[in-house]
């Protein structure tokens, strides 16, 4: 098993634990899509997030501190829709969409 794959796996079950189990990992063992526009990558020993135009990193030693940011983060987005949800998701699942975030 690849590092990528182990230490995405870690933060999938930490995500989990902490209620985020609508997170998966997208198929190329290291990128997890927690939400639309939310994603996880890890590259280089370091996990790799993006919300929309934001970037963030968090050290691949540590899941559960990066699970825990991100976490809170997806309760705000989900809490307090963003701007450029509507767009995203126009772009990425078409029109119908417009109404679940």
């Amino acid at each position: 098993m690849s590092e990528a794959r182990a230490a995405t796996e870690k933060l999938q079950a930490e995500l989990h634990g902490l209620g985020v189990t609508s997170a998966y990992e997208v198929g190329d063992g290291e990128t997890i899509s927690v939400w639309i526009g939310l994603v996880v990558r890890y590259r280089d020993g370091f996990y790799r997030w993006q919300e929309g135009p934001v970037k963030r990193r968090h050290l691949g030693t540590d899941p559960l501190g990066c699970a825990m940011r991100v976490a809170r983060r997806f309760q705000e987005l989900q809490a307090d829709i963003p701007l450029w949800w509507d767009d995203l998701a126009r772009e990425l699942r078409g029109v119908p969409v417009q109404d679940y975030p």
